[in-house]
């Protein structure tokens, strides 16, 4: 932890020193610093929506000169903190809470007819009521130790290309799933930034580490991924997420998933060695399974009790029990 008594460094060197030594103090696994510098991929981005990739998720379309440039979002920025945190769980961490899973959760389940999973994130406290007020804190910390200085955070929800970001910053690399994909912690980790306008000296992009590794391209269930590109508009996570619109014949199987998918980064090698998350917040509070019936038989009441406080709660009852229907 930073000794907040002594007065902060002119040295840039020092004080990114003392930036990543407040977000570890914080609770996240890895921290880097990228230049704030416009996407390199704003071209292939404005392709893959203008494809029809994204789906429905309209708010790819909006606000893109902000999501591809954080200088648009933050007028003035010139570094970006970004920050992982892990949340791999096993059995011993979630006690009494699941007794299906194997040692590294959701990846050796294997469900009955019955049965419907629930993504690895989606079963703890909403991650981004977990991450923000860290972000805040660094955030509040700059600006206080560099008046003047401006900040923007931002989780997944801002407009910001944050794997890029973070692949920048020399926190992973993108893999051929898309998923940002540590080598030490894997890709089951949390992501956010501090946009500044404190200028910082930058970290070195991590170098792809995939090599000729295919898992996760032929473990996908709708064959959505093509090596370091995916068609959104296939892939479960956004099929019983972000699809608002009711399925029909063309709608890929839901392979036994009710809310996201966990599949591509279950059979990453990078996951099976990565250490479990130790943040007590993220302890699991729903199983990993749930029941296709009990699903299809929740009314309102039931509903907002079983997804309290955790992400399943963005899905409203009628789509998850659409979900658990085509499931």
């Amino acid at each position: 932890m930073p000794d907040e008594s002594e007065p902060f460094p002119s040295d840039t060197m020092q004080r990114a020193a003392l930036v990543k030594q407040k977000a570890r103090s914080l609770g996240f696994d890895a921290v880097g610093i990228a230049s704030a510098e416009a996407s390199r991929y704003r071209e292939h981005l404005r392709q893959w929506i203008d494809a029809g990739r994204s789906g429905e998720m309209a708010y790819l379309h909006e606000r893109f000169e902000e999501r591809v440039d954080p200088k648009v979002y933050l007028p003035g920025a010139m570094s970006v903190i970004c920050v992982s945190m892990n949340y791999q769980v096993d059995d011993a961490f979630k006690a009494g809470v699941d007794d299906h899973a194997d040692d590294h959760g959701s990846g050796g389940l294997i469900p009955s007819e019955d049965e419907l999973r629930i993504a690895r994130y989606a079963r703890a406290i909403d991650y981004h009521t977990h991450i923000k007020p860290r972000l805040y804190a660094i955030a509040d910390w700059l600006r206080e130790k560099v008046p003047g200085t401006t900040t923007r955070c931002g989780v997944d929800t801002a407009p910001v290309m944050e794997r890029e970001l973070a692949t920048r910053a020399g926190i992973g690399w993108v893999g051929k799933n898309t998923m940002l994909i540590h080598p030490r912690i894997g890709s089951f980790t949390f992501l956010g930034e501090v946009l500044t306008s404190l200028a910082l000296p930058t970290d070195e992009a991590m170098p792809d580490r995939c090599g000729t590794c295919q898992r996760c391209i032929e473990a996908c269930p709708t064959q959505c991924i093509e090596p370091y590109t995916i068609d959104a508009s296939r892939c479960i996570s956004y099929l019983t997420i972000e699809r608002q619109s009711d399925f029909d014949k063309s709608t890929p199987g839901l392979s036994g998933w009710l809310f996201g998918c966990d599949v591509c980064q279950d059979v990453c090698p990078y996951n099976g060695k990565a250490p479990l998350a130790t943040d007590e917040k993220l302890r699991p509070r729903l199983p990993a399974m749930v029941g296709r019936t009990e699903v299809l038989s929740w009314d309102e009441e039931r509903y907002w009790s079983f997804t309290r406080h955790t992400p399943v709660r963005r899905v409203k009852l009628p789509q998850l029990q659409r979900n658990a229907r085509h499931a």
